[in-house]
């Protein structure tokens, strides 16, 4: 691995596809497979993932050497750039499938069939949510109304999803090239997993080298744009990788398509951050019980999404919210021991429209200053006392890094949700979610 060097061919290859525009994918096209894909439409995803993958690493390799002030010459941008990059030459080099005519016919139907659409609940499975460290167990599955399929859509040229017969052979021609693009998947999935730290760690040090106090708005574009683009690769690779396990393991579990959730409950999501946060608070703060928090949410409100996005973005939230009630109020009490506090519990409330599901985390964590309002979305900026480095290379810390917020915030925009902030100083802040439950917008690509 670490003898692995960008040569000037390859760079000359990335930087010709970089030219190509990305295809986006919608979360109704992804659940199109149901929950028991076809060996010929996971064929049709991997020869979709082998084509469009390395449109969207060349990409990001383009924008990691273009940085400007030197930013492209710091390690750790390399040692991205490089994952990028050998990740790019390793899909490129795959061999194309050697498909008979027989199975080319069943593969391209001159009329496609209606997509297989899920059917009714079977037993749960457990899912993980591990991305960036955080490893959140969620055992929790709802039956799915029956009548909410997802619609039909005609394949185009580079579709994603390309309705197959489930119902016949599949020749080993097909079941082999399914099972390299998996293999391949994997090691890349594995080799990225530390991206998120290692472009923070490049960008401080930068700053630091050259007495930044923040970030100008170019970097954090870049960093947006960047950022975003990981999360709708490993996004792809997450779910082919799923879509792969269920065709040939013969899962059976009609809540799933991939890694979507069909029905994901916002209940059971919400207490399995609340869990996961407070445990970590009282980690950091070696303290016996972490500040209460205090959930309104309706039990019965499912919708379609993606369980690992919505945990990731309210751990990260429950955190910042967690951090402040007690240090705020360890401030106001100088003379208690923090075991002693009784600190003001954290709520959140969720509330169902027609378009968005909203979800309110509101603290009394003290509020945060007018002028400062605008830095918290800036990458790096962190009011915890000291930057903290993170651990194991890729887990993330408590507190101080510096990322959670604005990141947090790509993932409610990868379909097209938000999140917005409106902080009252002295008193606490209160942080809104917005997802968009139709589920009919593409990626933001850029």
């Amino acid at each position: 691995m670490s003898s692995w060097k960008l040569t000037d061919s390859l760079r000359r290859e990335i930087y010709k596809l970089a030219r190509v525009p990305q295809t986006g994918v919608s979360l109704r096209q992804m659940v199109q497979f149901g929950p028991q894909p076809s060996p010929g439409s996971v064929f049709h995803a991997s020869n979709f993932i082998v084509e469009e993958l390395p449109i969207r690493l060349s990409h990001r390799v383009k924008d990691l050497e273009e940085l400007p002030s030197g930013l492209n010459n710091d390690p750790s941008i390399q040692r991205v750039r490089d994952w990028y990059a050998q990740s790019f030459e390793e899909l490129t080099s795959l061999p194309k499938p050697s498909i008979s005519d027989e199975m080319r016919a069943v593969l391209y139907p001159s009329s496609p069939e209606k997509p297989a659409t899920p059917g009714a609940h079977s037993a749960a499975r457990p899912t993980k949510f591990e991305d960036d460290g955080i490893v959140i167990e969620q055992l929790h599955a709802r039956p799915r109304d029956e009548t909410d399929h997802a619609p039909r859509r005609q394949p185009t040229r580079r579709a994603y999803y390309v309705p197959t017969p489930s119902d016949v052979a599949y020749t080993s021609d097909v079941l082999d090239y399914n099972k390299l693009v998996n293999q391949t998947l994997v090691k890349i999935k594995r080799r990225h997993d530390a991206t998120v730290t290692t472009i923070a760690r490049g960008v401080q040090h930068w700053k630091h080298k050259n007495n930044f106090a923040y970030l100008d708005g170019s970097i954090n574009q870049f960093l947006d744009r960047f950022y975003m683009s990981r999360i709708g690769i490993r996004m792809l690779i997450g779910q082919t990788i799923a879509l792969y396990e269920q065709s040939t393991m013969n899962i059976t579990n009609d809540n799933y398509v991939g890694i979507i959730c069909l029905d994901t409950n916002v209940m059971e999501i919400a207490q399995d951050a609340i869990d996961a946060a407070r445990f970590a608070c009282e980690e950091h703060y070696n303290i016996m019980e972490a500040p209460k928090v205090q959930l309104w949410a309706p039990e019965d409100l499912n919708f379609m999404y993606v369980p690992g996005h919505l945990v990731h973005m309210l751990f990260e939230t429950l955190k910042n919210s967690l951090r402040a009630t007690v240090e705020h109020h360890s401030s106001l009490h100088p003379d208690k021991n923090m075991e002693d506090i009784e600190f003001p519990p954290v709520k959140v409330i969720v509330s169902e429209g027609n378009e968005d599901i909203t979800i309110k985390v509101s603290d009394e964590g003290g509020g945060i200053p007018r002028s400062v309002v605008p830095l918290i979305w800036t990458y790096f900026y962190t009011s915890a006392k000291q930057i903290v480095e993170p651990e194991n290379g890729y887990k993330p810390p408590f507190m101080g890094l510096g990322v959670g917020l604005p990141h947090s915030r790509l993932y409610a925009r990868y379909f097209s949700g938000d999140l917005k902030l409106i902080s009252m100083e002295g008193y606490g802040t209160d942080v809104y979610f917005h997802l968009n439950r139709l589920s009919s917008s593409s990626e933001p690509l850029q």
